[in-house]
């Protein structure tokens, strides 16, 4: 079967500029496709060339996630994380990691310390509503319910303090959701 258009396009263009970033173009193609060897070759040589891209380092860790190759996945997505902290994609491919290990995660029900989010309020010119702002990870404030937000499973590494912190962000905007939503109670 031969490939969509938009791969060809973009196989054509890194093949006639190998110096091109259209390599994340098409590695991200390649994961949508389900093609995720193919994704991963095309990250490691157009990161070889590009080592500061970062949309890249995203691509290649969520296709890494697909083989089941975990740690080679967290790597990538906490050298995102280290040079943009918010970075929604990589927040999300970690928690996926985790997911997909078997690591519990946070439920209001297993644990009395968990705080509940502060009251999320629309904003004065209407919209969406906007999260709590999520607490630095040494904060005093927030340093007991990080211990009920992410719990790792006995075998697993300890956890990055960093990684936590986003994963407790990234809890806390979810719950805004559900609550501006009014399905709070719901887990998921």
């Amino acid at each position: 079967m031969p490939d969509n258009p938009r791969i060809e396009e973009l196989r054509r263009r890194v093949q006639s500029d190998p110096a091109s970033i259209a390599f994340a173009a098409l590695a991200e193609e390649y994961r949508r496709a389900g093609r995720y060897e193919e994704a991963i070759a095309t990250c490691a040589a157009g990161l070889k060339r590009h080592p500061s891209y970062l949309s890249a380092h995203v691509t290649l860790g969520r296709a890494l996630i697909e083989v089941g190759r975990y740690e080679d996945a967290r790597e990538e997505l906490e050298f995102v994380l280290r040079a943009a902290p918010e970075n929604l994609a990589a927040i999300r491919g970690l928690a996926e990691i985790h997911h997909r290990r078997g690591d519990a995660v946070y439920a209001p029900e297993d644990d009395d310390t968990y705080a509940e989010p502060e009251a999320v309020a629309p904003p004065a010119s209407g919209g969406a509503p906007r999260p709590p702002a999520p607490q630095a990870a040494g904060d005093a404030a927030s340093s007991e319910p990080a211990q009920a937000v992410l719990h790792a499973s006995p075998e697993a590494p300890p956890v990055d303090p960093l990684v936590e912190a986003r994963v407790r962000a990234l809890e806390g905007f979810l719950a805004a959701i559900r609550s501006a939503r009014g399905d709070a109670a719901s887990p998921r």
